[in-house]
């Protein structure tokens, strides 16, 4: 019998292969530095076979991320409106994410980045990329705004995510959705379209 050589053909392993030489790609050079075909190198295969696994590098991400949800399904509800109000739904559809099962996976996510610095630098990268940057661009902000608006919109809710589901502050903790949103959302909405007042010169 002939032994084959070459890049390995799709076996059970391959998926396995494609996402963990993903995340170390994604966490070393970024997404946007991160092609299809260097992940496909570095996991031994064709480029088509990741096409055939993930279809793009968007939903590929998202995968090696192992989130139970796609980001690009909520946007919808966080842009609907335009940027009146954004503040709210973003608030809103952030609770309801932490506050269903898939919280689970958002605390375990928070936990790595607190311990393994290439955990942070993968999650900052899927959550600037992935979340922010389509938020930003969705409500039409300034480009030249974006990146120091999508931080401060960040630090907001990493804050209130550890607060409220690692730390446990109470009557946070507890505290109903909407008394948050009431409360965060005006934040939220200076950050994405208000006057920062000379902070955007630093960005």
């Amino acid at each position: 019998m002939v032994r084959r050589t070459g890049r390995r053909p799709g076996n059970p392993d391959t998926r396995e292969s494609i996402l963990a030489a993903a995340r170390e790609a994604f966490a070393e050079r970024g997404f946007d530095k991160t092609s299809i075909r260097a992940i496909a190198t570095a996991a031994g295969v064709d480029p088509a076979l990741v096409h055939h696994y993930f279809g793009t590098k968007d939903k590929l991400f998202v995968a090696s991320m192992n989130v139970p949800f796609d980001p690009r399904e909520l946007l919808p509800s966080i842009l609907a409106g335009g940027a009146e109000e954004a503040g709210a739904r973003f608030v809103r559809v952030f609770l309801g994410i932490w506050d269903s099962p898939a919280g689970a996976a958002g605390v375990a996510l928070m936990r790595s980045a607190v311990s393994h610095d290439w955990a942070a630098r993968l999650i900052r990268e899927f959550i600037a990329t992935q979340v922010l940057r389509r938020v930003t661009a969705g409500l039409g902000i300034d480009p030249d705004e974006a990146t120091m608006r999508a931080s401060l919109v960040a630090s907001q809710m990493a804050g209130l995510a550890m607060a409220r589901y690692i730390l446990k502050f109470e009557p946070l903790a507890s505290a109903p959705p909407e008394t948050l949103v009431a409360a965060v959302a005006p934040t939220i909405q200076r950050y994405l379209t208000g006057d920062l007042d000379g902070v955007l010169g630093h960005a």
